[in-house]
């Protein structure tokens, strides 16, 4: 059984999907994210849903719940970056 499957999707969560990102500094996301997670921390350079570019520190294992259309690859230290998305 399948508990999302007559679900409607709502923007609060849960996501349905987590994927890799890798940080370019042109190309958006293919999907908007609703957050992010973070494996290994430093700082994360994104561009939010609005269009703001934005430059936060993040601890090893954060969960950002962020709208995110693009995480830069220049000045960005974190790795292991999940788009947490609806897809």
């Amino acid at each position: 059984m399948n508990p999302f499957e007559n679900r409607i999707q709502a923007l609060s969560g849960p996501a349905t999907d987590a994927l890799p990102v890798i940080p370019d500094d042109v190309t958006d996301l293919p999907h908007v994210a609703i957050g992010l997670y973070i494996e290994t921390g430093g700082t994360l350079n994104m561009v939010t849903v609005t269009g703001e570019a934005r430059s936060i520190g993040v601890a090893d294992f954060s969960v950002l719940p962020i709208g995110v259309r693009r995480v830069n690859a220049t000045g960005t230290t974190a790795d292991g970056i999940h788009a947490l998305v609806l897809a």
